[in-house]
C-alpha cells in the first residue's frame, strides 16, 4: 500500500532531536510563551522576509486575528465586505464571518485553482474593503495583479498561506507571507512545515497590526492581569514551537523534493482521462498536495483502492454548499462546483521513493 501521506516516516528522522527537545522542555519548567516560541517567531519572520511573526494556536485563529486587528485599528469596520475565493477550505471563510465581516465569493481560475483577478474586478463595490487570497494547494495566486487591483481601490490584502510555506514569487522574489499586508499560516501536522499538533502564525510588516495581534492573542494583555482589549487565548504552544524550530531548516529542501516529484508526475502521466495541474516549473509552487481532475471520481477512487494507492479529496463539498454556509447555497458558482466535484489528490511527500512514484505513474497511465 502506498500511503497518501506517511507522517510517521516524515517525522521519524527527527526522533532524537524531538526527544532531546522534549526533555529540555520538560526540565525547563516553562511551558507557555517561552524561549522556543520567541526563537520560532524570529526564525520564521526571517524565513518569510517579514518584520514580524506572531505565533498563534492555529491557522484559523491567525486569519481571524488579522481581521480583528484591522477592526481594532479602524482599517476595517464590522460589516465590511471581504472578497474571498469560492473554492477553498471553510476555515478561510470562517475567519471572515467570525470577525464580523461579510464574505464575497469569487470564482477561481480553472487552470491554477486560485482566485481570478478578472473575477475580483467584477465584484468590486464601495462596501468591499479587503481581499483574502488563498495560495491553494501550495501555488501562489497572481499577487502582482491582485496588488494592483488593491492599490487602485485602496483595499487591504491578506494571504491565507496555510498551504504555501516557502513558495516564492517569481516577479518579486519574495516568499508567501510577505506578499500582502498580512498573512496567516497553519502548521497543522500535514502541512509542508507541520507541527505535531495544532499551531499557526501571523506574518506582517505592519508594526501597528503586529502590536495589536500580540495583545489580542493573549487575552488582550501585554502585562499580566492588565487587559487593554477584548482578546482571546490563542498562543503558539512552546513544545510545538520547539518542534517547528527543528523542522524549519529542512523546509526548502523538502519543498524542492516535492517539486521534483511533481515534475516526474507531469512528465510521466499521460492519460486523457486525467487532467494534470498547471505548473510553470518555478518556485512559486510547493505542492502541498498534487491535485488532478477526473470526470468520474467515484470510479477513479475504486481503481486507486484496487491498486493500493492512497488518495484524498481537497475538498469534496464546495464551501457554499456546506450546511454551515446555507445562506450562500444559491450563489451561481459553476467553476467552483465543477472543481469540487472532480478533484482528487494523489500521493505527494518528501519521503516518497522512486519506486512508489513509478508505480503511481504507471497506474494512472493504465486507468
Amino acid at each position: 500500500m502506498i500511503k497518501f501521506l506517511d507522517l510517521h516516516k516524515i517525522n521519524s528522522k527527527y526522533d532524537d532531536a524531538f526527544s532531546s527537545q522534549f526533555r529540555a522542555f520538560l526540565e525547563s519548567g516553562y511551558y507557555i510563551k517561552g524561549s522556543q516560541v520567541k526563537q520560532f517567531e524570529e526564525h520564521f519572520a526571517n524565513y518569510c522576509g517579514t518584520k514580524h511573526c506572531i505565533g498563534v494556536a492555529n491557522g484559523l485563529d491567525a486569519l481571524t486575528l488579522i481581521f480583528k486587528g484591522y477592526i481594532e485599528l479602524g482599517k476595517l469596520n464590522l460589516g465590511d465586505e471581504v472578497i474571498i475565493p469560492a473554492n477553498t477550505y471553510i476555515a478561510t471563510i470562517l475567519s471572515v464571518i467570525n470577525s464580523g465581516l461579510k464574505p464575497i465569493f469569487v470564482e477561481p481560475n480553472e487552470g491554477t485553482f486560485n482566485i481570478s483577478p478578472s473575477e475580483i474586478l467584477k465584484h468590486l463595490k464601495p462596501s468591499v474593503k479587503a481581499i483574502l487570497v488563498v495560495h491553494l494547494y501550495g501555488q501562489l495566486a497572481n499577487m502582482s495583479e491582485i496588488q494592483t487591483i488593491a492599490n487602485t481601490n485602496n483595499l487591504l490584502v491578506v494571504e491565507d498561506a496555510a498551504q504555501a510555506h516557502g513558495a516564492v514569487s517569481i516577479s518579486e522574489e519574495k516568499k508567501a507571507g510577505n506578499l500582502s499586508d498580512a498573512a496567516g499560516f497553519s502548521f497543522y501536522p500535514t502541512k509542508n512545515l507541520g507541527a505535531l499538533g495544532d499551531a499557526g502564525a501571523v506574518t506582517t510588516n505592519d508594526d501597528a497590526l503586529a502590536a495589536c495581534i500580540k495583545l489580542l492573542h493573549n487575552y488582550g494583555s501585554s502585562k499580566k492581569y492588565v487587559n487593554e482589549k477584548i482578546g482571546i487565548n490563542s498562543r503558539l504552544d512552546e513544545l510545538q514551537a520547539s518542534f517547528l524550530n527543528i523542522k524549519l531548516k529542512d523546509l526548502d529542501a523538502h519543498n524542492e523534493i516535492r517539486r521534483d516529484i511533481a515534475k516526474q508526475y507531469l512528465k510521466g502521466i499521460d492519460n486523457p482521462k486525467i487532467t494534470l495541474p498547471f505548473y510553470d516549473f518555478s518556485n512559486n509552487h510547493v505542492f502541498h498536495v498534487f491535485v488532478v481532475r477526473v470526470k468520474d471520481r467515484a470510479h477513479f477512487m475504486t481503481y486507486m483502492n484496487q491498486k493500493d494507492i492512497g488518495y484524498l479529496i481537497h475538498y469534496p463539498i464546495a464551501p457554499h454548499h456546506q450546511d454551515a454556509l446555507s445562506l450562500y447555497k444559491s450563489l451561481p458558482l459553476p467553476i467552483t462546483e465543477a472543481i469540487h466535484d472532480t478533484v482528487i489528490s494523489i500521493p505527494m511527500s518528501p519521503v516518497m521513493t522512486n519506486d512508489e512514484i513509478e508505480i503511481i505513474i504507471n497506474a494512472l497511465n493504465l486507468y
